[in-house]
């Protein structure tokens, strides 16, 4: 059959800097940071102490209190955020047509939390007091299958894992789900809930985080030449993919056209990006491709721009070298400096901004931005949001392992 086209009709975010799609976009264009000191356990004896944490976010607004139980807090956000995104996107439960909606949700880690508590339970009072909801809790698919209980979804369900790109692997691989017919309706991104003390201390050993601990809302300056790591954060971003038509003809004014995704491996390190670029470039240029797009034809990036010192230069000089001149011409943002980096759930998230973006035209800013650097010269929409003409925003994830994601949305189209 010939490709189908894909809109995107329903987004739902629960973020650090708020919880909700409108209280987030609105943190976002004043420039709100989403850090503190970390709440969640004792930090004393970490270098790292800092972290985005979601805040004033009650899973019984979204579930019942026997279910809740059931739940890692990576699946809590989870199910939240789709079931704003369905509410957004006019869908009840149980959905219509429900062998032609499917659900894709990721996660890079899935349940730290439970993982700790439960292995603290077997260590202090044996095994026969482990939780018999221990492994649905943590596992990583849960997510999509707690959304796709509670909405009747009985289409694909699927989890991809794949590290830091993963929430941009969920929306990307659900698009092509529906573009090539296997899907009418998907409810798609990703979740994290990893401020735990064996998240937070083994990045930290791996000198991935900043440990700017007396400054947190500092703390994440992407592109800034005094930047020193990245900050956890958490939440989950979901969104409706719908084939365009289906959409329409149910009355929704979309927020975006999804037309290329890219996918590509540096296979070259388990942890560094390999320092020429080349998957980041191969992956930007996968999507325009696909979408049969020039770079001039691209007016905003949300950047990975975790705030390391290795993934923001070798960004830069991928993004220079796929869109050549008109790269000077890019807004290029990054929401991690407010939101921190949702690891697994940070592409889902990122890729409801750039639908913002396009819907508000509107370019969030990347604050922290203080000092240049040379390495970092492109133009990240320093410390305030930008009102401007925005046609299609391309949207970057870079994990462990070499992972890369990249998804390309436009302005629907009439």
């Amino acid at each position: 059959m010939s490709p189908r086209r894909v809109v995107v009709t329903g987004v739902g975010l629960v973020s650090p800097v708020g919880v909700g799609t409108a209280p987030t976009w609105d943190a976002l264009v004043a420039g709100k940071s989403g850090a503190g000191p970390i709440t969640r356990f004792d930090t004393t004896g970490f270098s790292a102490r800092i972290g985005c944490e979601v805040r004033g976010f009650d899973p019984l607004d979204f579930m019942e209190r026997r279910d809740s139980r059931k739940m890692d807090t990576f699946i809590h956000y989870a199910l939240a955020a789709s079931l704003l995104a369905a509410e957004d996107a006019g869908l009840s439960a149980p959905v219509p047509d429900p062998d032609r909606t499917g659900v894709v949700i990721a996660s890079g880690i899935g349940g730290f939390s439970t993982i700790e508590r439960e292995h603290r339970r077997l260590l202090g009072m044996g095994p026969r007091r482990i939780s018999p909801f221990f492994v649905p809790a943590m596992v990583v698919n849960l997510a999509a299958g707690q959304v796709s209980i509670r909405l009747g979804a009985r289409g694909p369900n699927s989890a991809p894992a794949t590290a830091c790109s993963a929430g941009a692997h969920a929306i990307g691989d659900a698009f092509r789900l529906i573009r090539y017919g296997y899907a009418d309706t998907i409810v798609a991104g990703g979740a994290e809930a990893t401020i735990t003390p064996m998240c937070i201390g083994g990045f930290a050993s791996l000198r991935a985080l900043s440990t700017r601990n007396d400054e947190p809302e500092r703390a994440s300056r992407p592109f800034d030449a005094d930047r020193n790591g990245f900050v956890v954060g958490e939440g989950a971003g979901i969104l409706v993919l719908e084939e365009r038509e289906r959409a329409l003809a149910r009355g929704i004014e979309p927020y975006a056209e999804i037309v290329g995704y890219g996918m590509t491996g540096d296979a070259f390190h388990i942890t560094a990006p390999a320092p020429d670029g080349n998957g980041a470039v191969r992956v930007m240029e996968a999507a325009l491709a696909e979408a049969g797009a020039a770079p001039e034809d691209v007016d905003a990036i949300n950047a990975h721009g975790t705030s390391t010192a290795l993934n923001d230069r070798i960004e830069t000089a991928a993004i220079r070298r796929v869109f050549g001149e008109h790269a000077d011409r890019l807004a290029v943002s990054s929401t991690k400096s407010m939101t921190g980096h949702l690891l697994g759930g940070a592409g889902g998230l990122e890729a409801g901004i750039a639908c913002l973006t396009l819907r508000h035209q509107t370019a969030p800013p990347t604050i922290n931005y203080e000092t240049p650097d040379p390495d970092c010269d492109l133009d990240v929409v320093p410390n305030q949001a930008r009102r401007m003409t925005i046609r299609a925003v391309l949207s970057n994830s870079f994990g462990f392992g070499g992972t890369n994601a990249s998804l390309l949305f436009r302005q629907p189209e009439d």
